[in-house]
């Protein structure tokens, strides 16, 4: 008697909190609307489904068509819906209560749109942590799925995954899928006879088998190559009449088969991700070490039975190597502490919905798909915090001045505040401001990114062709292939974060970082006195003044040299055609291009953030603007982004017989 294999198929769809507006449409276009209107026509072919909260909220309002056929497809029983955190959270990452407050607003939506509330969850970017077992229990979630590589890294053999198993925490209990990491591979982009031969194949192991499978639905017809593939060419239509026509193979949602099933026992799953991110994760040398030591053992042999335990990072290691996301993820932290803290007749739902944006995980890690290179998605995640911190000092009135060490690098931080903005100051010598926060325009105007050596640069260096064997398309996760033209000079390395006001004494060729003793707080006012270190000649003072950051420099005695001022202003226009200079009410040229000249004032103005920064001294000085870049990867292949607008201003040291005030003021 011929084996049924029972086949479950899931399909994760996401777009990041924030996103273009044409990346939606794109996605509308190209993925989500054939997806839907084809497998709406298979009432037979039943599957799972999560779609991210935002993107459900954006399809609800822009592509009701989209939701209406979903609507059918639950009613008649053929979807399951899944749930996850309604932002897309890492839930590893995130507080307890949080974690229970997002899968339940998520579970909650659903019901309400779809009459289904959920029995699955969907873990963003398939993050195990056992710690997030009790908060998924407390939320009535039965069951998640994981990729098989977490199984085997757990000791279990290939052969034994044949269905789900059983985990507990605290003694709460959860259900877990492993995902077939052979048919992630596979779908779509092995021909669809093939796929569906690999899963009549299974029939004839030994013992039950399950095939089982959950991904990215932007695989469908997003990802490149994919959408002439799919739907041009016909793969999913073939790929659905075939499982149709299978004797074997058996299509059913998760719920249809945990109903039915049993557990296979129970394990205890390591922290871990797919064996992608853990890669991605590490720094650019450990990951080369990886990399090498991954190479020796597939020439040597017996890789797929080795890998397991040639694990990487983990994907919080993310917060360790970038700076950049530590800083935001413990200011999310503090923020979601001090809202828990309120009373409860002072919280509201726009409070709670900003701290759910500023959660979202796209911005907060960097791979082929995570978006801490792209400023936008960042801007996102801090215009929610800055909302947030802003009805939250309305609600319980903050100090104009906090010292505390929020990211854990052994170095306080001073926040100076009034209401109308926020500077933060390390105290790390440099007497340089690392954020800028505008509570009229939710804006952080150091939101930038440092420029540091990535594990994929060598490839960029050797400009390897894309290479690709089968009959099938290339999948991204092996594809090399170049979005922009990129030159060595585009990846050197910052020795420094990219922050406003860094201070240097230029002679000649040589520049010298000006370093500042511990400061001390003066009395009057948000501000911050730093003087000299040890043999130095300049006096630093960093003050609010209604909207204006003031930046006062005296210096003692003659200096011989020139005083040169780095600013890393994060515009949202970037090199786009909404962001431009201007002088005297002429327009000097744009934010993506080289520029300098003369001032005592210059206009930074900027249609995409909706206003101005006035950038004003009272001593006429030099300035040169230039466009920063990183270079980063995709799967759409590497690419330059512009991180920064980077600004040098400088005075020569006679002119400097009098306090240098410098002023930076944002204007809507």
């Amino acid at each position: 008697m011929t084996r049924t294999v029972p086949f479950l198929f899931g399909v994760h769809a996401h777009q990041p909190v924030g996103n273009f507006r044409h990346v939606l449409d794109d996605a509308h276009q190209r993925c989500y609307r054939p997806f839907l209107q084809l497998l709406e026509r298979y009432p037979a072919f039943r599957f799972s489904l999560h779609v991210s909260g935002w993107l459900l909220d954006e399809l609800l309002q822009h592509y009701p068509d989209d939701i209406a056929l979903l609507k059918t497809m639950v009613s008649r029983g053929q979807v399951e819906l899944f749930c996850a955190g309604y932002t897309e959270p890492v839930l590893a990452a995130i507080p307890v209560r949080d974690r229970i407050g997002q899968v339940n607003l998520m579970s909650a939506r659903l019901e309400q749109v779809f009459g289904q509330r959920p029995k699955g969850a969907w873990l963003t970017e398939r993050v195990w942590d056992s710690g997030v077992v009790p908060s998924l229990a407390a939320c009535d979630i039965r069951y998640v799925t994981v990729d098989d590589y977490h199984f085997l890294c757990a000791g279990k053999g290939e052969g034994e995954l044949t269905g789900y198993f059983s985990t507990e925490e605290d003694g709460r209990r959860l259900d877990v899928f492993p995902i077939s990491e052979a048919l992630r591979y596979r779908l779509p982009f092995s021909p669809a006879n093939e796929a569906v031969q690999f899963l009549e194949d299974l029939a004839t192991k030994g013992q039950e088998a399950v095939a089982i499978y959950f991904d990215d639905i932007e695989k469908f017809g997003i990802w490149p190559e994919t959408y002439e593939w799919v739907y041009t060419r016909g793969w999913l239509e073939e790929f659905v009449q075939r499982v149709l026509d299978s004797e074997v193979v058996q299509p059913l949602r998760y719920e249809d088969y945990h109903a039915q099933g049993t557990t296979r026992g129970v394990v205890y799953l390591p922290t871990t991700s797919y064996i992608e991110m853990n890669e991605w994760t590490l720094p650019a040398e450990a990951s080369a070490v990886y990399s090498q030591l991954v190479q020796e053992v597939k020439h040597a042999g017996g890789y797929e039975a080795k890998k397991p335990f040639l694990r990487g990072g983990i994907w919080r290691n993310f917060f360790s190597r970038y700076p950049e996301s530590n800083w935001m993820h413990k200011r999310m932290l503090g923020l979601s502490a001090r809202l828990a803290a309120l009373p409860d007749s002072r919280r509201t739902l726009s409070m709670r919905q900003a701290l759910y944006e500023g959660q979202a995980n796209d911005a907060y890690w960097h791979g082929l798909f995570g978006g801490l290179y792209l400023p936008h998605l960042r801007r996102s995640i801090y215009s929610a915090l800055i909302r947030l911190e802003g009805w939250l000092d309305g609600a319980s009135r903050r100090p104009e001045f906090q010292a505390t060490d929020l990211d854990m690098d052994g170095h306080e931080e001073y926040f100076l505040q009034n209401g109308l903005l926020q500077a933060v100051i390390c105290s790390d010598g440099r007497g340089d401001v690392r954020e800028l926060d505008d509570y009229r325009l939710h804006h952080n105007f150091v939101d930038t990114l440092k420029r540091q050596r990535e594990h994929y640069h060598h490839k960029v260096a050797l400009n390897q062709a894309s290479a690709h064997e089968g009959n099938g398309i290339a999948n991204p996760h092996e594809r090399v292939s170049f979005k922009h033209v990129i030159l060595p000079e585009d990846m050197v390395e910052d020795t420094l974060p990219r922050t406003l006001f860094v201070d240097w004494i230029v002679r000649g060729e040589t520049r010298t970082l000006v370093q500042y003793a511990t400061p001390g707080r003066p009395g009057a006012g948000p501000s911050l006195q730093f003087l000299p270190a040890e043999d130095g000649q300049v006096t630093k003072r960093i003050a609010l003044e209604r909207d204006t950051l003031v930046v006062t420099y005296a210096v003692r005695g003659a200096l011989d040299g020139e005083l040169h001022v780095e600013l890393n202003l994060a515009m949202p226009s970037c090199d786009g055609p909404a962001g431009r200079f201007e002088q005297g009410g002429e327009i000097l040229g744009g934010f993506g291009q080289p520029l300098s000249g003369t001032f005592t004032e210059l206009v930074l103005n900027d249609a995409v953030l909706g206003g101005r920064l006035h950038l004003s001294a009272n001593l006429p000085g030099h300035w040169d603007a230039a466009p920063c870049f990183s270079v980063s990867q995709s799967e759409a292949g590497f690419e330059k982004i512009m991180q920064a607008v980077t600004l040098h201003l400088r005075w020569p040291g006679e002119a400097l017989t009098t306090p240098l005030v410098v002023r930076l003021a944002a204007r809507t």
